[in-house]
């Protein structure tokens, strides 16, 4: 649960943790924090307690030195128990924390996102023109100016259409607000 946590993040872990053995490893983790901050004082080193991170962390099998116990067993009989000690071992660290996979994506996917945009950017702004370009442009615009031509009949019966289509729209129009008024005035009532 504490791996590769911050060891001020690690410490509020393990007091909300509803587990026999978070008090113990909350103390070795404490003296993991001074003994840390010891050694870097006697090498002339400055180290912030709060900047530490837990590299490692487990538990493995500790002596059995006096710690025979006898359990009842079925039908009068006594099993023996051997009780282990245990070693808790934790390596805290002020090194740079290795990247995850999550942050590693993360991270490509923000390099990805930040040059797309430019490259659009490029594409959609537009080219400085020169005087000599402008001036070109001018003279091209000159030269295709269009003649005027007289409408033929097939023109002329066209827009009367357009502008009957367009009256009769404008009737509806009229027509549907018309209703929309009515509605509001009956929903009031």
């Amino acid at each position: 649960m504490i791996r590769g946590e911050n060891v001020s993040r690690a410490l509020a872990i393990l007091k909300f943790t509803d587990k026999r053995a978070a008090d113990p490893i909350a103390q070795c983790l404490n003296s993991a924090i001074a003994n840390a901050t010891y050694k870097a004082e006697q090498q002339n080193i400055a180290i912030d307690p709060d900047d530490l991170w837990v590299k490692t962390c487990f538990v493995d099998m500790g002596p059995t030195k006096g710690r025979k116990r006898m359990r009842p067993a079925p039908q009068g009989r006594a099993y023996r128990e051997q009780r282990h000690y245990c070693h808790i071992t934790i390596h805290v660290t002020s090194e740079d924390q290795p990247k995850t996979e999550k942050e590693l994506r993360a991270e490509a996917a923000k390099a990805k996102k930040a040059s797309e945009p430019k490259k659009e950017k490029k594409a959609a702004a537009p080219k400085k023109e020169t005087k000599k370009a402008k001036a070109d442009d001018a003279a091209v615009v000159e030269e295709t100016i269009p003649t005027p031509v007289e409408p033929t009949a097939q023109d002329i019966v066209t827009a009367a259409e357009n502008i009957e289509a367009a009256d009769a729209n404008a009737a509806s129009d009229a027509a549907n607000e018309a209703q929309e008024a009515i509605n509001e005035e009956l929903e009031k009532q």
